[in-house]
């Protein structure tokens, strides 16, 4: 499905959510629920604070649908709405946050063929110079590379200026540079 494609199915999914239509609500969940599960977590570092989040966030994105004016802005506007209930988790919190361990969810060495293990291993410094940025860093990479959201769209969801993102982009590009740089030299 092409990018284009992909949006125009959210655009229709989220007309006919504001509608009250239970079945497309329930679609734009299930499009939308692991997403936002990755971005929860690459914030908060912690499995069941993401959940939680997730979870607050979709009450709060169902009950604002009616209000939201462009259908198109939708993914912007809900990361915009799991960023703040992360950043309500983070400062509610008392507990030390438990370090990110990996960007995605990936399968095992038992359930990969050697292909798919040697695709891992080598993705693996990748994954964890991610793991080693600050996490409005990683916020921001991931929303512009895994979400493919425009600079714009990012400093929508993060509720942050533009020139912050591009910021935030360009500093975290320089250090995954020299991460992995340092990976082959060292």
């Amino acid at each position: 499905m092409t990018q284009s494609t992909k949006r125009t199915v959210d655009k229709y999914l989220v007309t006919f959510s504001r509608l009250g239509d239970r079945g497309a609500q329930e679609q734009l969940v299930i499009r939308y629920q692991k997403k936002f599960l990755g971005h929860a977590y690459r914030l908060l570092g912690d499995t069941e604070q993401a959940r939680d989040a997730v979870q607050d966030g979709w009450i709060d994105i169902l009950r604002g649908l009616p209000k939201l004016q462009d259908d198109g802005a939708f993914p912007a506007w809900a990361f915009r709405i799991i960023t703040r209930k992360c950043a309500r988790h983070i400062t509610g919190s008392q507990k030390h946050r438990v370090v990110l361990q990996t960007m995605s969810d990936e399968p095992g060495p038992d359930h990969m063929g050697e292909d798919e293990i040697e695709r891992a291993a080598d993705r693996k410094p990748l994954h964890e110079a991610l793991a080693k940025l600050p996490a409005e860093h990683r916020g921001a990479v991931a929303l512009f590379y895994l979400e493919d959201m425009s600079v714009a769209e990012v400093a929508v969801a993060l509720d942050i200026p533009a020139g912050t993102v591009k910021s935030r982009l360009m500093n975290a590009r320089k250090k995954l540079r020299a991460a992995l740089e340092g990976e082959d030299h060292g």
